[in-house]
């Protein structure tokens, strides 16, 4: 089973954060055969960070919360609020194999938050831009929630275009990086 699982950064924790870095690391390495996709949201300048994503394949909705809620800075209380959600992985790949490779372009992560009926259930064209992209469903998978992808954009609006306007209660566009330790 998918999951999307992401953090939002409490407001004024980001020395918490920097101190924490390396034990989010080393707790994300226990999870790297599960990884399809991880890494930071940040502030429209780029600089601070707002959250951390991450999309991985655990065996149950209860492994995922424990993934979710035993993270280091979960513990802390560096993030103010969690949004997990089981997701289907329609690019069927992780984000080290897109096609585009870490660096290059602007990034952002796109959540669709679902009201009425499923919308964008598969692939818009522009794909070859997608890094992730995938429902957001219900943990027995039966329900559609809304939809998150990863998406390499020109600017915020090209990237809220992959998914159809007026179908979503709320649609959130955050700048967003490769994660995982530097190289």
């Amino acid at each position: 089973m998918e999951f999307l699982c992401y953090h939002r950064d409490r407001p004024g924790s980001l020395p918490l954060r920097d101190e924490l870095l390396h034990e989010h690391w080393a707790y994300m390495d226990g999870f790297a055969k599960e990884m399809i996709a991880r890494g930071p949201t940040f502030t429209d300048d780029g600089e601070t960070p707002t959250g951390s994503v991450h999309i991985l394949n655990l065996p149950s909705p209860a492994a995922a919360r424990a993934f979710a809620f035993d993270e280091p800075n979960q513990r802390a209380g560096v993030y103010r609020d969690v949004l997990l959600r089981r997701w289907r992985n329609t690019l069927g790949r992780t984000m080290w194999e897109f096609p585009g490779g870490r660096e290059g372009g602007n990034r952002y992560l796109v959540l669709g938050l679902g009201a009425g009926p499923a919308a964008d259930m598969d692939l818009p064209p522009g794909r070859d831009e997608l890094i992730a992209y995938g429902p957001l469903l219900s943990d027995d998978g039966a329900a559609w929630l809304g939809t998150a992808a990863l998406v390499r954009a020109p600017d915020p609006v090209a990237a809220r275009a992959v998914l159809t306007p007026d179908r979503y209660a709320d649609v959130e566009v955050h700048t967003w990086q490769f994660g995982g330790r530097p190289s």
